[in-house]
């Protein structure tokens, strides 16, 4: 599949779009090493989004959320638990890191998380709270809770 690349306001624009679960379907939170990938749409409907929730295999706090649009662009994910990512002009970001849609470079780019936007980033289920906020997701999917979350 060829790369879809967006401008700048494009991204944004999805970003800041309000979205919605696409059905009532109920989801399980994912175990150690799972991963979920929930539909969600624009309010409007004109616009498709995932959200995928994704978790490591031996370190219960390490995961990954990630919003995308267009099926394969991630307009923003969040990295927690893990190593510090390196950004393209060589700065070191540590863990945890939040990764938003930059023109020219994708994903590429991380920046420390925003402590006002997350409250508690150790509390698992608290953060993927958070991070549908940030992503402006309204009528967030039915994820039920796991015993480590």
């Amino acid at each position: 599949m060829p790369e879809i690349i967006l401008s700048q306001s494009e991204a944004d624009a999805l970003i800041s779009m309000e979205k919605v679960r696409a059905d009532d379907q109920s989801w399980n939170y994912p175990n150690l090493g799972g991963q979920i990938s929930i539909p969600l749409v624009s309010k409007n409907k004109r616009e498709n989004f995932i959200l995928d929730v994704s978790r490591g295999k031996i370190d219960l706090l390490k995961g990954t959320y990630q919003n995308r649009a267009h099926q394969v662009v991630i307009l923003v994910r969040l990295d927690f638990g893990g190593r510090p990512h390196r950004n393209p002009d060589e700065e070191e970001i540590t863990s945890p890191h939040l990764h938003v849609y930059r023109e020219g470079y994708g994903d590429k780019w991380a920046v420390p998380v925003p402590i006002d936007r997350f409250l508690d980033i150790s509390n698992l289920w608290q953060t993927l709270q958070d991070f549908m906020r940030y992503c402006n997701i309204t009528e967030p999917p039915n994820i039920e809770r796991g015993l480590f979350t």
